[in-house]
């Protein structure tokens, strides 16, 4: 059985991601979020709130139990918040600690418990991160956000080098997957001029049909997961270079 641990399943790409991988029979998926809402013999829920770091500790166990008969293991980082859009200066302090406990904090306990637990195997495993463009690039009213999927990208790069140099044959990636229409995507069309000077480009994507569907998004992922590492491949990727 190939087994795929999937964060943020409930919604969104994480969902769609899920339902994916499902289709394929062999696959067995693992969702983690608050709520379940994948009814499948092969999908198991793990409620869990990303955001309680004591929660999130105490349960690692249920997550990254043993699995003799894997064929192979993937963890999928998808779960992630915007936090309230505003600028610097105008926002509470917990908000940061919200965002990157989401973001940053949760992800990579999630990476170090995984590469705890099955670092002696010898099957496939990979663990992928999903990023966004803006870690890459400064986007006004979305400082938390993109500093923390900055450190996730930075993370990958780190645990990959480390795999690497022990040649344990993990790979570790982050995938930014473009624009899509989840429910993030809604939350940012409700921000003003004022805290968000992209607030018209991005309802614009929407008005003209330019988001992607999650579930093509997820098509493309899945069919990357299913083939050989390529040696000369980055670290940090984009859902067009798959």
């Amino acid at each position: 059985m190939h087994y795929y641990i999937i964060t943020g399943a409930s919604r969104g790409l994480g969902k769609a991601l899920a339902e994916a991988a499902l289709q394929i029979p062999d696959i067995a998926v693992l969702g983690v979020s608050r709520h379940a809402t994948i009814a499948h013999e092969r999908y198991t829920h793990q409620p869990l709130d990303l955001s309680d770091m004591l929660a999130v500790q105490n349960n690692l166990h249920k997550v990254f139990t043993a699995r003799p008969d894997a064929e192979s293991i993937t963890l999928i980082n998808n779960a992630a918040v915007l936090g309230d859009i505003g600028y610097l200066g105008e926002h509470q302090n917990e908000h940061f600690e919200f965002v990157f406990d989401v973001n940053t904090v949760a992800p990579a306990m999630f990476m170090n418990t995984f590469l705890s637990a099955y670092s002696s195997l010898s099957v496939p495993r990979t663990i992928l991160n999903i990023s966004s463009g803006a870690a890459q690039r400064a986007v006004d009213g979305w400082g938390a956000y993109s500093a923390s999927k900055a450190a996730l990208d930075a993370l990958s790069r780190t645990a990959q080098k480390e795999q690497d140099i022990r040649g344990t044959g993990i790979r570790i990636r982050s995938l930014s997957p473009g624009i899509l229409d989840t429910p993030m995507q809604a939350h940012i069309r409700t921000a003003d001029q004022h805290s968000f000077s992209e607030a018209a480009k991005f309802a614009g994507f929407f008005e003209e049909g330019k988001l992607a569907k999650p579930e093509e998004v997820a098509s493309k992922i899945l069919d990357w997961l299913q083939r050989p590492t390529e040696k000369q491949e980055q670290v940090a990727l984009r859902i067009t270079e798959l």
